[in-house]
């Protein structure tokens, strides 16, 4: 079969949908993606064909992201997504993606959470549609509430009945990666909906080469990490050299990415525990880690569960952060504070913590079995490809 991945430019977007993707082209099917242009790069490194449509234009997004400083942390999540992804994105994308399947003729949309022009062009074509979730459940509950007006926009612009879409929504196939456990934050769970399916990525070998000698070899390895899009903000350019200050005189091995916009040498001279680079394999760099420090971001806070390694979480730019890290502490397995950059020398200082007390390990090693106990993704294809006519 034919399968049309759509994702917007945002690694953390196009992360959790990738593996479904590769194992629909490991079993066979013709996968492309579509994203914007300018995340060109990303989809052809990850060896498939781009099927490219317009970004959001940048005066627009620009106007939003200057209104964020005013508003209290919530509202501003709110605002972006209703304004960049559910409105100012998914109309720019609308009209290549209606192109791209009239052309193409897929069996299949997988879409992640924020694309949503895909959504309306599969309901046009009447092309069945997934939804790969990149969020804990109440997420995907906040986000659908927070686009419902331009949604109803976006059909209308492709030609739907009111309403067709916010239902094709309501209705999708949901795929997620977060176990039970976890997604009820060690609640007892809900019965779950058919069409809510979860899966697990299996790991990957890695061809990483080792990891450079600094600080003593026999210390225990933290990994920090704020994610790939926190060194391109420059209100939190400073969080980088706060968590390596705080965690100087911790006996570890600090091992910090930084991102593609951020160059180490910046960061002046480093601690003797500590090495920065802009980036290093997440799956690699955890196998080793006894402990993390991160903002929260899925792919991050999913990595290092699944990898069974506690982590203290400081959200620092959206309330997904916020809700990871307060699962993350429901469960056992790590530590959250307050949001906000001002709070990473208060999270450094909870490091220690996790690497003396073992109750935390303990209850990530637990999440991180049962994700391991969750179908795979290449399981995933069977029930992708039972949902075409």
């Amino acid at each position: 079969m034919r399968v049309l991945c759509a994702t917007t430019a945002n690694d953390g977007h196009f992360g959790p949908l990738s593996p479904f993707a590769r194992a629909l082209a490991d079993a066979g099917h013709e996968v492309r993606v579509a994203a914007p242009a300018s995340y060109a790069r990303a989809v052809v490194k990850a060896g498939f064909t781009h099927e490219p449509f317009a970004d959001g234009p940048r005066e627009l997004i620009g106007a939003v992201m200057g209104r964020l400083p005013t508003l209290a942390f919530e509202e501003a999540d709110d605002l972006v997504v209703r304004e960049v992804f559910g409105r100012i994105d998914a109309q720019a994308a609308l009209p290549s993606l209606l192109e791209t399947v009239e052309r193409w003729h897929p069996d299949l949309v997988l879409r992640e959470s924020a694309e949503l022009a895909s959504l309306a062009a599969a309901e046009r074509a009447g092309v069945p549609h997934v939804h790969v979730s990149i969020g804990m459940h109440e997420i995907l509950t906040r986000f659908a509430a927070a686009i419902t007006d331009p949604l109803e926009e976006l059909g209308r612009l492709a030609g739907l009945a009111e309403g067709r879409v916010s239902f094709a929504l309501a209705s999708e196939t949901v795929l997620s990666v977060v176990p039970e456990m976890l997604d009820h934050g060690g609640e007892p769970a809900p019965p779950e909906s058919a069409h809510f399916l979860r899966f697990h990525v299996p790991a990957s070998a890695s061809n990483a080469p080792r990891l450079p000698d600094w600080g003593d070899p026999a210390a225990p390895l933290i990994y920090v990490t704020f994610g790939s899009v926190t060194g391109s903000l420059p209100s939190f350019a400073g969080v980088f050299r706060q968590a390596l200050d705080a965690l100087a005189d911790v006996d570890a091995r600090v091992l910090m990415t930084v991102g593609r916009k951020v160059d180490p040498d910046e960061l002046g001279p480093l601690p003797s525990n500590a090495h920065v680079k802009q980036w290093w394999p997440q799956d690699a760099v955890l196998r080793q880690a006894a402990a993390m420090l991160g903002h929260g971001g899925f792919g991050t806070t999913m990595g290092a569960l699944g990898a069974g390694v506690p982590q203290v979480v400081v959200p620092l730019f959206t309330s997904d952060q916020v809700v990871n890290g307060d699962h993350v502490a429901a469960v056992g397995a790590g530590i959250t504070v307050e949001r906000g950059p001002a709070s990473v020398q208060l999270a450094a200082a909870e490091v220690p913590r996790l690497l003396t007390d073992p109750t935390y390990v303990d209850s990530a090693r637990r999440v991180a079995a049962a994700i391991a106990d969750l179908p795979s993704t290449a399981e995933a294809v069977h029930t992708l490809a039972g949902l075409i006519d």
